[in-house]
């Protein structure tokens, strides 16, 4: 029997709609609250806050609901889940990377990529190895071989969790979402050669506060060097045909942020309900 797809957010994505995802706390609280709303996925964020892998493992089991399982009749979660992790990509520390995807999340967000070398190293640490001359086998998968928590967590033998543990769109089949940040200037006049050369990169999120502090105005979103520098990111994904994430979706800027493109939405969870319903209906969702 065919597997139906289990990620959300490339779910919403290869339709061609508005993936909705938040960042939430790798606490089992906010796990379990989240699993309620409307969002197509979580980001856990290991960024900024601690990066306890036991406390992310707990939040994923909560996560969990027998109910919603049996009545939608699918092991594909309501919300999907996503880590961001700490390093930059600069370190290039793919270790954090197989370590979250072992314990079954569906993707990464990796912070400050900012050169093709940086999204070469994301992408093929979400990937396992294959033989020289696979299809699709760039970038070469660097990923340690360790399924079993993940295979289980998803709910998939451990042969079906190695067909779709790859990462989307490159493989069509793939489960595992690989997300980039744009923060700062350098980034930004390379992203263009990195979508070209590096396959495997099914979400770009711009990092406005970085990238703000980059251009010399911090958090000044609306000050025209800011502002056109979102706009150059948003117009180079568009070009490339890869979703362009926009990481603060307020009531006052859901319309604009909409109406311009951006198909990668993150409301602000404590406060996203009412942003969120209105983003679903300007969306047609």
């Amino acid at each position: 029997m065919a597997i139906p797809r289990l990620n959300g957010i490339i779910r919403a994505l290869e339709s061609g709609k508005n993936a909705f995802v938040c960042f939430q706390p790798s606490e089992t609280a906010a796990a379990q609250a989240v699993t309620t709303e409307k969002y197509d996925g979580v980001v856990f964020e290991m960024e900024h806050n601690a990066y306890d892998i036991r406390a992310l493992r707990d939040s994923l089991q909560y996560m969990l609901n027998r109910q919603q399982i049996a009545a939608a009749g699918s092991v594909a979660p309501a919300v999907t889940p996503m880590v961001r992790i700490p390093p930059n990509g600069i370190e290039m520390n793919q270790w954090i990377a197989k370590q979250v995807l072992d314990q079954g999340v569906y993707g990464i967000l990796w912070p400050h990529i900012s050169t093709v070398e940086e999204a070469r190293s994301a992408v093929a640490a979400c990937r396992y190895a294959r033989p020289t001359g696979a299809p699709r086998y760039e970038p070469a998968g660097q990923r340690g071989d360790a399924p079993a928590n993940a295979a289980r967590y998803w709910g998939i033998s451990q042969q079906e969790y190695y067909d779709r543990a790859d990462v989307w769109p490159l493989d069509p089949k793939g489960e595992i979402l690989v997300a980039i940040m744009c923060e700062d200037v350098v980034g930004m006049k390379n992203l263009p050669k990195i979508l070209k050369e590096v396959p495997g990169i099914g979400a770009v999120v711009i990092g406005e506060g970085d990238l703000s502090q980059n251009l010399g105005f911090p958090r000044q979103y609306k000050h025209p060097v800011v502002a056109g520098a979102i706009a150059e990111i948003l117009a180079i994904c568009k070009a490339a045909n890869v979703a362009c994430g926009h990481p603060h979706v307020e009531a006052d800027n859901v319309d604009e942020v909409v109406a311009q493109g951006f198909k990668w939405l993150m409301p602000r969870a404590a406060r996203s309900n009412a942003v969120l319903e209105k983003a679903l209906k300007l969306s047609g969702r």
